[in-house]
């Protein structure tokens, strides 16, 4: 990945996450957007898969970052629900270069500094998630989530489950068991259950393809569907092999979801009203009447 002249390196993924956007038909979701963009990038699996000190993922936190300078540069909206859209801006744009993407670098660093230049600096260096930026309990959730002990997790993934409407949610983790950590029930209505089959995974790095098979195997003829849970992510054969044709098909939930099931269901976070300001509001007055 070139670094883009005086500047940060994730100032080249300005203009491929507008590009991947519009691809997505104008909105996506963090991961969406992350695939399209390594595949305009030609980011290898290696290079996506890179792990920070800090447990997150590098080629992610660069473009969480250059998310956050597209939202302050017009060209996103800021939404709190965990989809990326464009703007009329963005969507109107028909693209940036390299030259125009330092610009925007350089006037929005120059009215957030304060807020940014030591995150900006610890995320080329490994040490901090761009993350932490914006919402920075997300990553620290995560970590909380990767220190637990196995049967700590697999407990909370059953208390998820049960939030979540299962039923007769089991944790089993028995050893040679393929994998298979609980069994649940989905009730969809007095006619029609589902048995389930979860794996929880405390990983930072991504869950492979081959990880989803061998849990396919192991809930074959035991289970209608199967759950692998994790606190990191997972490859994009992983997902593809997750929805194969002709087999059990598998939901994967990866850290962004897991965060995002403790922010609705509210557990083990606690609400705060916070305030960001927007500087945009202040410019009307900054000329004279």
């Amino acid at each position: 990945m070139a670094r883009v002249a005086r500047g940060p390196k994730f100032v080249q993924f300005f203009d491929p996450v507008i590009k991947a956007l519009k691809e997505l038909g104008g909105s996506g979701r963090p991961a969406e957007v992350v695939a399209v963009v390594a595949r305009l990038k030609n980011i290898s699996e290696a290079q996506q898969q890179e792990v920070l000190q800090s447990g997150g993922l590098r080629f992610d936190n660069q473009i969480a970052f250059a998310r956050q300078y597209l939202v302050w540069g017009g060209f996103l909206d800021s939404s709190k629900r965990g989809v990326w859209s464009l703007t009329q801006k963005g969507l109107a744009c028909p693209g940036l270069s390299d030259a125009e993407a330092l610009h925007l670098f350089k006037v929005q660093h120059a009215l957030h500094s304060s807020a940014t230049r030591k995150a900006e600096t610890d995320a080329e260096e490994g040490d901090t998630p761009a993350a932490e930026l914006p919402q920075g309990y997300k990553e620290q959730l995560l970590k909380v989530l990767q220190q637990l002990p196995p049967n700590g997790f697999e407990r909370l993934c059953q208390r998820l489950l049960r939030e979540s409407g299962f039923e007769q949610v089991e944790v089993t983790g028995r050893t040679g068991d393929g994998g298979i950590d609980g069994i649940g029930i989905v009730k969809v209505n007095a006619f029609v259950t589902f048995k389930v089959l979860f794996q929880c995974k405390r990983y930072a790095r991504g869950v492979s393809c081959g990880q989803v098979r061998d849990f396919r195997g192991a809930m074959q003829g035991r289970a209608d569907k199967g759950i692998i849970v994790t606190t990191g992510t997972f490859t994009k054969d992983a997902h593809a092999e997750a929805v194969r044709d002709g087999v059990p098909p598998i939901e994967l939930v990866d850290g962004e979801q897991l965060v995002e099931l403790f922010e609705e269901l509210e557990l083990g976070l606690v609400p705060l009203k916070t305030y960001d300001v927007d500087t945009t509001f202040f410019d009307q007055f900054r000329e004279p009447a």
